[in-house]
């Protein structure tokens, strides 16, 4: 195993890991930061999404070799208090269900709305088009990214 000084939520991280473990189960078992959540495994279904120096990543498909010196963002760290502007909406639209997906689609949405502050209604489907909800909340996501875009 190697040892790896990683930049979680801006704080720095040692982990001991080895290296072709994903960065889903270094954050979740070496961590113990659960929002982030295990879906397919295959980078398919968006529910293991963070950032990685702002962008949105599969964290399942990111081995911790990889990450270096980028910073990483979950769930945990896009607001201390839950407040960010997504986390509101998703409140006020009543968009979880089950709630698997939704940290997965909170942080996709984040990195969309960090770099397009106002997107159109084909913007947001395209950019969340890989993020999978099996309650279907489609519409309540997009309305919640609309909402929150207009409140930044």
């Amino acid at each position: 195993m190697a040892t790896y000084q990683l930049t979680i939520n801006g704080k720095q991280q040692t982990v001991e890991a080895d290296a072709d473990t994903p960065m889903l189960w270094v954050l979740r078992d070496h961590l113990d930061l659960k929002g982030t959540k295990f879906g397919c495994g295959i980078a398919q279904c968006g529910a293991c999404t963070i950032h990685m120096d702002g962008n949105a990543v599969r964290s399942c498909s990111i081995p911790v070799s990889a990450v270096s010196e980028a910073k990483i963002t979950t769930i945990e760290g896009l607001s201390e208090k839950a407040d960010h502007v997504l986390q509101k909406a998703w409140v006020e639209h009543d968009v979880p269900q089950c709630g698997y997906c939704q940290a997965g689609q909170i942080m996709n949405a984040a990195a969309l709305l960090q770099s397009n502050s106002s997107p159109s209604m084909d913007e947001i489907e395209n950019s969340m088009n890989g993020n999978l909800c099996r309650c279907g909340t489609y519409n309540k996501i997009k309305a919640a990214i609309t909402s929150a875009a207009a409140n930044l």
